[in-house]
Parts: structure tokens; C-alpha cells; sequence
């Protein structure tokens, strides 16, 4: 049982920018970054309803093949088309992840500040890959939040992809 995180970030540590908007990251030519053979590993998704909402927005075929589960206090139904590959969820991060175990997913990619955030709150990441894409956006939604405990993860590795985006992935000591 495995909590990953796989995420971009700027230079300054935002995932989005103010506007929660991501018309700042690459989307031509940088290949997949890893994330197909890392997909591969998983079992599920779970996001929040910001980043749900965000891929909605996007429009155009539903890009993911695992199931999602999105976590929302808000949040009643998901569009019919989706029904069978999304299921909301609230309550503790705990709770969520034994609802989730119970119904057999258990290497989990972890997406969304809030919900990466609120993950680590509870020490509950496993492992993070993280890649800098050299912007500086002043503000925005960052990957990180203020912890009560500090955190210890062992550098694995760093990849650099096209001379300028650099890849980092870290597992829990």
C-alpha cells in the first residue's frame, strides 16, 4: 500500500497560478515525463473537486483509464458518462483510504494541492515525484502547506528532460 505523488510545480513551489490556472506548463513536445510507466503502477486516482473540475474543463475525452476518486464535501454526482470509472468521497483522510482499500485499490496516485497537502498532514505520502518547470509565477497554489512535523524523504534520483525540466523523485525514509 502506496501513496504517490506525481506532480509539476514552478520554480517558486505553485501548482497552479493565482487564477488557478496551468496555461503555464508545457503541453507540446516534452514527451510523458515518466508517467506512463509510472501510471502503470497505479491502481487509482484520488484527487480533489478543484482538480476534478479542472479536468473536466478541459473538454475532450476522459484521460484517465483507473478509477478516480474524488474527494468533495460539495459534490453530489459526476457527469453520467462517468459514473462507472468516478466515485466521490468525504470524510477523514483515513476513512477515505480505508474505503478505498476495502475496494481492493492500494498503490494510489495522489493528485491536487489540497489533497497532497492534507495527505502529508497525516504522513501519508509515500513517495513524490516532482517536476520543476523553470517559471516563477509570484503566487499561486502551492504544492506545499505548513506541516506540524517535518517530513524526512530519500532522494532517489533527478532527471533532466528537453535541458530544462528537471524531475525529482523522493520515498519516505
Amino acid at each position: 500500500m502506496k501513496n504517490h505523488v506525481f506532480i509539476a510545480t514552478s520554480l517558486d513551489g505553485y501548482i497552479a497560478d493565482i487564477e488557478e490556472k496551468l496555461d503555464w506548463l508545457p503541453t507540446s513536445d516534452v514527451g510523458d515525463l515518466g508517467y506512463e510507466k509510472f501510471i502503470e503502477s497505479i491502481d487509482a486516482i484520488v484527487m480533489g473537486k478543484m482538480t476534478f473540475e479542472t479536468v473536466l474543463g478541459f473538454g475532450g475525452e476522459w484521460p484517465y483509464d483507473k478509477h478516480i476518486f474524488v474527494l468533495s464535501t460539495s459534490l453530489k454526482t459526476v457527469p453520467e458518462k462517468l459514473q462507472e470509472k468516478v466515485t466521490l468521497l468525504k470524510g477523514t483522510v483515513q476513512e477515505i483510504l480505508n474505503t478505498i482499500h476495502t475496494k481492493g485499490f492500494y498503490n494510489l496516485y495522489i493528485d491536487g494541492g489540497k489533497t497532497v497537502q492534507n495527505f502529508l498532514k497525516d504522513d501519508l505520502i509515500d513517495e513524490l515525484r516532482i517536476t520543476t518547470i523553470p517559471v516563477v509565477l509570484g503566487d499561486g497554489i502551492p504544492l506545499f502547506d505548513v506541516l506540524s512535523t517535518s517530513l524526512e524523504f530519500k532522494h532517489l534520483k533527478t532527471e533532466i528532460f528537453l535541458n530544462e525540466l528537471v524531475q525529482s523523485h523522493y520515498v519516505r525514509k
